[in-house]
């Protein structure tokens, strides 16, 4: 087995061959005078497992091309099987058409990724369940849920727990964390524009007063729904909130944005390599799936079972 990492998340990646105890692949990834992306395996990969760890994060396109041309070096070094370890899934929100004459980009990820000689794919909380089915090859999703919990459990487990969720489509995901929290009590977050031009109706569906709610979502990128959301039950009477989001894609003044709004705390995993971003603010904290993912990596390469990790 070999772990082998472009430039999207090297933390993540180093703290992976840390919990696995084997080295990074010696690999050079770097760009040509005229960002063309360039990529030498310096050591032999023939009849390997590779594993190669890459989030298509901002700046999407350049990760994709990498995690892209890192596939098809070792395909080219003959390595026996090649697993493409993304923990966010760039592109995952345009899982179907959105309108007239639109793309359903997801899908096209999801060929090239294939195209480029894939054997697997394994990924973290992605948007749409349904993307598994994108793919022509074995694929995994894991769950963020079980870090969480702990989490959870060990800063709030004597507080009054309610499990909320920003949206409708979310609820699944809501119910499978409120079941790790000794089935918490569960509420939904209503979000509708009565007409174009007006501010958005929040309806909570679900009694939140005197409860201390945590919020539960895949992806934070501006901010807006999450931080309405939370406003919208401080005002129902909600005790506290807070927010547990798997990627944090945090765009334009997402920080900002949470640090002037009633959440108390905004907690993300490390699928996305904004470390320094995340430093700026006393608000966000990380949660490292690196244990998640590399005990994935283990019993994907020894041919064992990965759902119990979730059991």
């Amino acid at each position: 087995m070999k772990l082998m990492t472009g430039n999207s998340n090297l933390p993540l990646a180093k703290a992976v061959a840390d919990y696995l105890e084997i080295p990074l692949t010696d690999a050079l990834v770097r760009r040509f005078a005229d960002e063309e992306i360039f990529v030498e395996i310096n050591e032999n990969v023939r009849g390997e497992d590779v594993f190669v760890l890459q989030s298509t994060s901002y700046p999407a396109n350049d990760n994709l091309m990498e995690l892209l041309i890192c596939i098809d070096a070792l395909k080219r070094a003959s390595a026996r099987r090649i697993t493409a370890v993304v923990p966010y899934f760039g592109y995952a929100r345009q899982d179907r058409k959105s309108g007239s004459r639109t793309p359903i980009s997801a899908k096209l990820v999801a060929n090239l990724i294939t195209q480029a000689g894939a054997n697997r794919v394994l990924s973290v909380d992605l948007h749409a369940g349904q993307i598994q089915g994108f793919f022509d090859i074995p694929t995994d999703n894991l769950f963020a849920a079980p870090v969480m919990s702990a989490d959870i459990l060990a800063r709030y487990a004597t507080r009054n727990l309610m499990v909320v969720s920003p949206d409708v489509g979310g609820v699944v995901r809501a119910r499978a964390l409120a079941k790790r929290l000794n089935n918490a009590p569960l509420a939904i977050v209503d979000k509708r524009r009565e007409r174009a031009g007006e501010s958005e109706v929040m309806n909570i569906i679900g009694d939140v007063e005197g409860r201390f709610c945590v919020l539960i979502d895949d992806i934070v990128d501006s901010g807006g729904t999450l931080c309405n959301a939370a406003a919208a039950l401080k005002q129902a009477g909600a005790e506290g909130v807070v927010a547990y989001i798997t990627h944090g894609v945090l765009s334009g003044g997402a920080i900002a944005r949470v640090e002037g709004s009633v959440l108390e705390e905004l907690v993300i995993t490390d699928s996305i390599g904004n470390h320094a971003v995340i430093g700026q603010s006393a608000n966000v904290r990380h949660l490292t799936i690196a244990p998640l993912l590399a005990e994935a990596i283990r019993r994907t390469a020894e041919e064992t079972s990965v759902s119990s990790l979730f059991d």
